[in-house]
């Protein structure tokens, strides 16, 4: 079953979704079967995106008018890309740069697989520069146990690995040595910093035990 999205980033008017409908249903896709949004992708809620992800099953086929339609970034394009894979969804791209996948020919699962090994490579880092973190904490001899305290070291490193949208919470405070409760104290689930961990950045707030953490 083939599955459709279409976006535009203004909702003003002047610009159209009729283009991107007019190739999906060129393309195969059933007139039902076309999710919509009207929002920018990088700052804007898009729920037809939701809906459309929630939607897909097995042996569905997500397809785009452009790349550039699903993802708010290249972190979050490869990261969904590679859900869809692991859910065993298909992804097909009708024009633009990324018009050579298509996952029912043998290069667009090239292509495709592509995504995976990025997807791979950035958590690899993320666990490259956490394990690198640790072992620079333990040469400061603070040899394993919970930390008394989040220093701008362990900081940057849980807020590196929560920008992460596939990034679990208890997995990362499990490699820096912390509870789930003392990382959300100091970062959001999107791994921008909250009042403490701002306060360790700034330098007033290195010395904060966990205890005094909001």
């Amino acid at each position: 079953m083939l599955i459709g999205y279409v976006r535009v980033s203004k909702s003003d008017g002047s610009q159209t979704l009729a283009p991107q409908r007019d190739a999906m249903l060129a393309a195969g896709v059933q007139a039902d079967r076309i999710y919509q949004d009207l929002a920018s992708g990088r700052h804007d809620a898009r729920p037809g995106l939701a809906a459309c992800l929630k939607a897909l099953q097995p042996g569905n086929t997500l397809v785009l008018w452009k790349l550039d339609r699903l993802g708010r970034d290249l972190r979050h394009l490869v990261s969904t890309a590679e859900d869809l894979r692991v859910r065993g969804v298909g992804l097909k791209v009708l024009a633009g740069a990324g018009a050579q996948i298509d996952t029912t020919t043998a290069n667009g699962r090239l292509a495709f697989g592509i995504f995976a090994a990025f997807a791979e490579f950035e958590r690899e880092l993320i666990a490259e520069r956490t394990q690198a973190g640790l072992a620079a904490a333990r040469a400061r001899g603070r040899m394993g146990g919970r930390p008394r305290k989040m220093d701008r070291a362990t900081l940057a490193m849980a807020m590196a690995a929560m920008s992460d949208p596939r990034a679990k919470a208890c997995e990362v405070a499990k490699r820096l040595g912390v509870t789930t409760t003392t990382l959300y104290a100091y970062v959001n689930g999107d791994g921008s910093p909250k009042a403490a961990g701002t306060a360790v950045l700034a330098g007033t707030g290195n010395r904060v035990k966990l205890a005094s953490a909001p």
